[in-house]
């Protein structure tokens, strides 16, 4: 299957960026290549512009190499996850970024691509693995897990108010037989929430599979452990911007760019700041940017997207 993903906020998230002609910019999550080729094409490696691009997943990584071949003189492209951009950066020799981006999430191919066990809409092996490299499988998550465990990732990574039942139903299932596919899983969950509740909201089984997702990948954790690293990886007037698509990774963001704005710890009272803790840049978007009314439309995915950007001082 060719790896197709629609780049969410395209032109925003590169404008975001300024990007400039000489300047060096790390994609981390380059997926099919979108953003990165609109970038590329801002830049003259005859200038010294260098453009890197990141991905856990080898489809993406063969599919970004295919997609910006005409570029190959100022790319690098390597399999890993963004959560080692300072050994990846110390590795390439490059010490500063004039832009890092990241459009986080699960992309259009992985849903698509049923047998990567991503979407309850096909029945597939539970994988749900961004790096097939990983020990770590949805399979081991679903008949590993202890009940309490379960009910934690399912409530706090799904936002699942049916979490309990979820958890419960699953551990009485696999103790008959293992859940070994994404249908036994769809089963046990919309099994679990009671039909008033399944008429809105979309597919019952879509915060589980989402909670799950984010557990085996390890999202959020890596997520929070690395944005501080980005910001210190760039230059001064580098910008950061960080497309994400549901609450939990919004508020990481948010809250990582707004300690780097302000990062004073000194009581609100104290005349003058005694922490010693200096502001590393400013947000500029104090309101996240948001798809328009075309984009929703045209790109349903696109519906929960925001865009933040942070710029270095």
């Amino acid at each position: 299957m060719e790896f197709r993903h629609v780049s969410v906020l395209l032109q925003e998230t590169v404008d975001s960026l300024n990007v400039k002609e000489d300047g060096i910019y790390i994609d981390c999550t380059i997926g099919g290549g979108g953003h990165s080729l609109k970038i590329a094409k801002l830049l003259k490696p005859e200038k010294g512009a260098l453009l890197i691009g990141l991905d856990q997943d080898a489809d993406a990584v063969a599919a970004a190499r295919n997609r910006l071949k005409d570029y190959s003189g100022l790319l690098s492209i390597v399999q890993s996850n963004f959560g080692n951009i300072a050994a990846v950066s110390k590795e390439l020799r490059i010490e500063k970024f004039d832009g890092i981006l990241l459009d986080l999430g699960v992309s259009s191919y992985q849903l698509d691509e049923g047998q990567r066990g991503f979407s309850y809409m096909d029945d597939a092996p539970l994988d749900m693995r961004m790096d097939r490299r990983n020990p770590l499988s949805a399979y081991e998550v679903v008949n590993g897990y202890d009940e309490d465990r379960l009910f934690r990732i399912i409530k706090d990574y799904g936002e699942e108010r049916f979490a309990k039942n979820i958890a419960r139903n699953i551990v009485k299932r696999r103790e008959k037989e293992p859940l070994r596919t994404t249908f036994d899983l769809r089963d046990v969950v919309e099994a679990s929430i009671p039909k008033r509740s399944k008429i809105t909201g979309g597919h019952p089984a879509k915060r589980t599979f989402q909670a799950v997702r984010i557990e085996v990948n390890q999202e959020l954790g890596v997520l929070s452990n690395t944005l501080d690293t980005m910001i210190e990886l760039l230059k001064p007037g580098g910008r950061i911007s960080i497309i994400t698509f549901h609450s939990l990774e919004d508020r990481i963001v948010k809250q990582a760019f707004k300690r780097n704005e302000n990062p004073c710890t000194c009581p609100p009272d104290f005349p003058v700041c005694v922490c010693g803790k200096k502001s590393k840049g400013r947000v500029i978007t104090k309101k996240p940017i948001l798809p328009s009314e075309e984009e929703m439309e045209s790109n349903p995915r696109s519906r929960s997207a925001k865009l933040r950007v942070f710029e270095r001082a």
